[in-house]
């Protein structure tokens, strides 16, 4: 069997909108972040989930409770599902992170962790998943560093071609996570 895994990215935070890299900063939803989450609710409430994964970060957590408010399917925190952790450079501005972006999938950021790094912490997490949940449907609301756990481990992708993929939003990403 397998893990049905939708995968959303946190709403948009004031920082997005600020051009910020908040990395494992906690970051908060903007006006327009937490009118997503909202629709984002609308979108999944009655989608077959049987729980919600979400970063311990503030914007993840924020969107989940905003999306998921009154709703019966569980809200769990996780903190493998968190952003690269930037170290001394959380909170830089986003063309820096650009910049620095290829130079860190196998060399730690100061004080944080590289891409690789961040990238095993996700895939640990799916490998717990698909021995708890297999035959389940779940939601986990992440970041850039989430959903290349997922692109990597579930797709097979090169963690050297995510790197220098530009990101594009959407809403929702699909996966089947082989048991």
């Amino acid at each position: 069997m397998s893990v049905e895994i939708v995968y959303e990215t946190h709403s948009t935070s004031v920082d997005n909108e600020n051009g910020i890299a908040t990395g494992w900063f906690e970051g908060e939803l903007s006006v327009t972040g937490r009118e997503q989450a909202r629709r984002l609710g609308e979108r999944r409430r009655a989608d077959g989930l049987t729980v919600v994964f979400t970063s311990d970060l503030r914007r993840a957590v924020e969107t989940a409770e905003i999306a998921f408010a009154g709703s019966p399917v569980p809200v769990e925190r996780d903190r493998r599902l968190r952003e690269c952790n930037y170290g001394s450079l959380n909170g830089m501005p986003r063309a820096r992170l650009d910049a620095e972006r290829a130079r860190r999938l196998d060399h730690p950021f100061p004080g944080g962790e590289s891409w690789r790094e961040a990238i095993a912490r996700v895939a640990g997490f799916l490998d717990e998943l698909r021995a708890s949940h297999d035959g389940r449907r779940v939601l986990i609301i992440g970041h850039v560093a989430t959903r290349w756990g997922l692109d990597h481990v579930v797709l097979g992708i090169p963690i050297e071609e995510l790197v220098n993929a530009p990101f594009a939003w959407q809403e929702g990403w699909e996966y089947e996570l082989e048991a």
